[in-house]
């Protein structure tokens, strides 16, 4: 995978929850730009709670996934 950068931190969940939708779809029906959306799906960004609402309602998934702590996650 030459010249590709893999973040640990992915989502996986917020990935498979999106399911068949772009980030730019997911994006524009919660209203925040697709480069702030792809920064959260990737980890490299958290939500504020009003956000995590939105995504919440629009895939489907309880918002507090955001928020909880991952208990093998790399520090920083």
């Amino acid at each position: 995978m030459r010249g590709r950068c893999f973040n640990v931190l992915t989502r996986e969940w917020l990935v498979k929850a999106r399911g068949s939708m772009t980030r730019e779809d997911v994006s524009k029906l919660i209203g925040i730009s697709r480069q702030y959306y792809s920064m959260i799906e990737l980890g490299d960004r958290n939500p504020s709670v009003s956000v995590a609402k939105r995504i919440g309602e629009v895939l489907g998934i309880n918002w507090t996934l955001f928020f909880i702590e991952e208990r093998n996650a790399p520090l920083r």
